[in-house]
């Protein structure tokens, strides 16, 4: 067992004990927004995410995906694989590796699934689970057209400290909203997706 899968699985364990005491534990895009109005009488629909960490190579990194422009939700964003909840999923985790099969190519068997982070809620009323997983070997990429414009890797390390966070905003429905990101080279990282990235730093950070 490599120093990382160690130190995931100690910070992924200590922070599903803290979950446990406390039923607020998560996250939700509404956490630096406190004027924005929380959707009464919403439906949140269960989704999965994988968050996919590499050790191939000289150094672990983290799989993201762009999404494709044409997509209903979140178009051309920056996103862990994942995707809502289908009726034919057991849980969130193998919604998550079906979508990053379905989406990416990687085969349900690969990933090592270490644990889960607490659930974030987007402003599209998704309920999202971090699935936190290891690959200890390769595979050939396969993004679906359809849904994915590109797959990338970040470095683990610079992600992991929550120093390289800032706090941005935006105009979104008429109203100014901030949001977490953590810049990568051409790409931008924000919203959803940094707000759980920045969850896992301070899971690690422990």
């Amino acid at each position: 067992m490599s120093d990382l899968q160690q130190r995931l699985q100690a910070a992924l364990a200590a922070q599903g004990q803290d979950q446990g005491r406390d039923q607020r534990a998560g996250s939700s895009d509404f956490d630096l927004n406190p004027d924005l109005a929380v959707p009464g009488g919403r439906k949140l629909r269960p989704a999965g995410v994988l968050v996919a960490i590499s050790l191939v190579g000289p150094e672990p990194r983290i799989l993201l995906t762009k999404r494709s422009s044409a997509l209903k939700h979140h178009p051309g964003q920056i996103a862990f694989p994942g995707g809502k909840v289908d009726e034919s999923d057991a849980d969130v985790t193998e919604a998550a590796l079906r979508e990053a099969w379905e989406e990416i190519g990687l085969p349900k068997d690969l990933p090592e699934v270490i644990g889960l982070l607490p659930s974030h809620e987007t402003v599209t009323s998704f309920q999202v689970t971090p699935v936190v997983a290891l690959l200890h070997e390769g595979f050939e990429l396969r993004p679906e057209a359809g849904e994915v414009a590109e797959v990338f890797s970040v470095p683990f390390d610079p992600v992991m400290n929550p120093a390289n966070y800032v706090i941005a905003s935006r105009n979104w429905r008429g109203t100014r909203r901030q949001y977490y990101t953590v810049p990568f080279g051409p790409y931008y990282i924000w919203g959803a997706t940094a707000r759980m990235l920045r969850a896992l730093a301070g899971t690690m950070e422990r």
